[in-house]
């Protein structure tokens, strides 16, 4: 039976290689043409030489479409970090994630020197509530070590139905050993836009936490708003650090609220029918006042495009950290009702021409976040070492489980989201806080001196 199944296999590819030489036979014109298609068919023959020779030869047995599969997966990620191959599983996945309606910890997360590393909760979430900080590093998911796994693999453990449990083990500067944190998944609904009044200043704190189709619709309302009740206006601040990204045509609505004319993004692939340009309309602008925008290396796709807009076109002062760096443009192709490829098709381009593709958006002033530790005996990581620094701690855990088999209670240490959000000030405390912000207010205020000529 196996054997059958190597020849059926194997005639399979033949009749792809066949298919191939009646194409070639039927449409080779000119002495270039069949050369170049027989260069396609030896890399089809070896193509499957390894497909047969994976199926009768590898350790494990696998199926036929297994090692299709594999095969194709191995393609698409080859092609770029954001090409792939939705099996079963990830497609319907995918089309969960693209309605909301699934449960998580509120996180956005990412590999850093092969450590699973916070790049932000998200404002009002369960990982939030629980106290998980920017940079901490998750070294178990439910006891299971992460050094090793794919950003994918963890964001799928992490992922689960609404109201169950998850325990995740994280590693934190400034903390003598790892702990544990408990969290309850649930749905993650968030604002996408809420807006601030710093204190004793005529300033609007706009922060856009990603790019869902409300963006441009709930800005604009704020920023109206905002300049009916203050008539010394002074200026906008608009945070767009850990915002991951998201529609297109937001990003280019809310560039659009600040400018008037000039292209905002344009977008080039491959195929001319992709080729396109969208430029600022002049009846949609709303407002002349000074702009600052806030950025991270959270900062990717949909807000790197208005960052970048707004820089190229003289509009904005950047200000904060290079951002992520992802400027193409991927698409869902189904190949049948249960899987999928997800295809980069082309790339965006700001204003100037250039791309962000890999480069991100340098800032006009570069402000790193938070305050500088001043406790050298605290939990280091050392970038050069880190793995094993990991390893170490997994196994300070193991060690010591029956002494620290209690897990940390964070609820001391955290702040009630719900209740910071409702104060609508940003107090003096809050700039002294978080640098960048602060250095944001200071800007907004020379750019007024300049402005009047003072």
């Amino acid at each position: 039976m196996k054997q059958r199944s190597k020849i059926l296999s194997f005639g399979i590819f033949s009749a792809i290689v066949a298919s191939v030489v009646i194409s070639t036979n039927l449409n080779a014109q000119t002495p270039k043409k069949p050369e170049k298609e027989e260069t396609k068919l030896e890399s089809l023959a070896k193509f499957t030489r390894v497909i047969t020779t994976v199926e009768s030869s590898y350790a494990d047995e696998l199926t036929f479409s297994e090692i299709i599969n594999k095969a194709i997966s191995g393609l698409m990620t080859n092609l770029d970090a954001h090409s792939g191959f939705l099996d079963e599983k990830a497609f319907e996945d995918t089309k969960v994630q693209t309605q909301g309606e699934f449960g998580g910890l509120g996180i956005t997360v990412g590999m850093k020197d092969g450590a699973l590393t916070v790049i932000s909760p998200i404002e009002g979430t369960p990982a939030d509530k629980a106290g998980v900080k920017s940079n901490d590093v998750i070294l178990r998911i439910d006891g299971n070590a992460t050094l090793g796994i794919t950003l994918e693999e963890a964001v799928s453990k992490m992922r689960g139905k609404p109201k169950t449990p998850i325990t995740i083990t994280i590693v934190r500067k400034g903390e003598p050993r790892p702990f544990d944190i408990n969290i309850i998944r649930d749905i993650i609904k968030v604002d996408s836009v809420y807006a601030k009044n710093i204190e004793n200043e005529d300033i609007l704190y706009l922060r856009v936490t990603n790019f869902d189709q409300k963006v441009t619709k709930e800005s604009a309302k704020f920023i109206k708003e905002f300049a009916k009740n203050n008539k010394n206006a002074k200026g906008i601040i608009l945070d767009l650090r850990n915002n991951p990204g998201g529609l297109l045509d937001q990003a280019i609505g809310l560039t659009n609220l600040f400018v008037d004319k000039g292209v905002i993004v344009s977008q080039k692939g491959r195929d001319a029918k992709e080729n396109l340009e969208y430029s600022a309309k002049k009846d949609e602008k709303i407002t002349d006042l000074p702009l600052v925008v806030l950025v991270n290396s959270g900062s990717a796709s949909a807000s790197e495009i208005v960052s970048g807009a707004l820089q190229d076109l003289k509009r904005a002062v950047i200000i904060g950290e290079e951002t992520f760096g992802k400027g193409s443009v991927q698409v869902i192709l189904p190949l049948n009702e249960k899987e999928a490829l997800k295809m980069t098709i082309a790339r965006y381009y700001l204003p100037s021409g250039r791309t962000i593709q890999n480069k991100g958006v340098t800032p006009d002033l570069e402000v790193f976040y938070g305050k500088v530790p001043n406790d050298d005996k605290a939990f280091n990581i050392k970038e050069t070492d880190l793995k094993q620094h990991l390893e170490n701690e997994l196994q300070k855990i193991d060690d010591n489980k029956t002494e620290n088999n209690k897990t940390i209670n964070l609820d001391h240490n955290k702040t009630d989201t719900k209740e910071k959000d409702k104060e609508k000030i940003i107090t003096k405390k809050d700039l002294y806080d978080d640098m960048q912000l602060k250095t944001a207010v200071d800007t907004i205020k020379v750019l007024n001196l300049t402005k009047d000529g003072k």
